[in-house]
């Protein structure tokens, strides 16, 4: 039988996967405003063009559905918090739910200005930086409110030594990448910095999987976690090097060329999914070696009470 988390419900995670979902849809959004140089297609903001639906036509088409989006992702993000803080009472769990509600509104502001002050890069780093950072909070909070997380705060067994650290070295390591990557596509670095970064983070997340593969039993979940991270990693990989051999072909291309939208798109959404897998192992190693921590706690107490 499943243990959903106390004062949680199947419709409240359920509701915290749909807004995570729609926030992968605005960070696929946003790479195509970029691919296709529709940053400044609408020129004023929070209006385009002075109304709330212009012709969706050209450039206007990625930039305002772009906003429209983020307004859907805006609205179920303060649904979400307010739910949270009627129906879980993990104070934590709510704490979370109003500082994704803050980010999602930091992160409003900060597309808002990238528009009114026409694109300065430390803003459109910082927009691409939150982005990530509040899909990963949403995604949390559809792992915290699910049953999955109650089984694994019963599961026994070990994890391999370090295990734990490895996964916040990973996840760090993603995140740093994502950002020099957000840096070369905003032209603030050249190749060389992304290149250096895809190896460490290549390195740290494959032995990461590694590890799980091979030491973790045949049905742990986070073996599972664990693979399709490593197969995300794989995927992730291709796309870079497919993109980067279609950016040298089309050098010379004066307007955006299609194919370099499209796999430079996927190679974004699929940063964003290895991000949120490496969270996702990252919270799931701490919920299990927390959970054994307590309980050898306990067995030391009864140790000391029964001597």
């Amino acid at each position: 039988m499943e243990r959903t988390p106390p004062g949680s419900s199947p419709a409240l995670h359920r509701f915290a996967l749909l807004t995570a979902g729609t926030t992968f849809l605005l960070i696929i959004a946003g790479a195509l405003v970029v691919g296709f140089d529709a940053g400044l297609a609408v020129p004023d903001w929070p209006l385009s063009f002075g109304t709330w639906m212009p012709p969706m036509v050209g450039g206007v088409f990625y930039e305002h559905g772009h906003r429209i989006i983020a307004a859907v992702v805006g609205l179920l993000t303060t649904a979400l918090a307010v739910w949270l803080g009627l129906r879980d009472p993990r104070r934590w769990v709510k704490g979370l739910g109003i500082a994704a509600w803050v980010a999602v509104v930091v992160q409003a502001i900060l597309g808002g200005l990238t528009v009114l002050y026409l694109l300065p890069v430390p803003i459109l780093i910082a927009h691409a930086a939150l982005a990530q950072t509040f899909f990963c909070l949403v995604l949390s909070l559809a792992l915290f409110t699910s049953p999955f997380w109650e089984q694994e705060a019963a599961r026994e067994g070990a994890l391999p030594p370090g295990f734990e650290k490895l996964t916040v070295a990973a996840t760090a390591a993603v995140f740093l990448q994502l950002l020099l990557g957000a840096a070369l596509r905003h032209k603030a670095l050249g190749v060389i910095p992304h290149v250096a970064g895809a190896i460490l983070a290549t390195v740290l997340v494959g032995l990461l999987c590694y590890q799980a593969v091979v030491i973790l039993a045949e049905r742990d979940p986070l073996r599972k976690v664990a693979r399709c991270v490593g197969i995300v990693l794989i995927v992730q990989l291709a796309l870079g090097a497919f993109s980067y051999s279609l950016r040298l072909a089309t050098g010379e291309a004066v307007a955006p060329q299609l194919a370099v939208v499209i796999v430079t798109t996927a190679h974004v959404a699929c940063g964003a999914l290895l991000l949120g897998g490496n969270v996702l192992l990252t919270l799931l190693a701490r919920r299990r070696l927390g959970s054994s921590a307590r309980l050898v706690s306990l067995a030391s107490s009864a140790q000391r009470t029964w001597a």
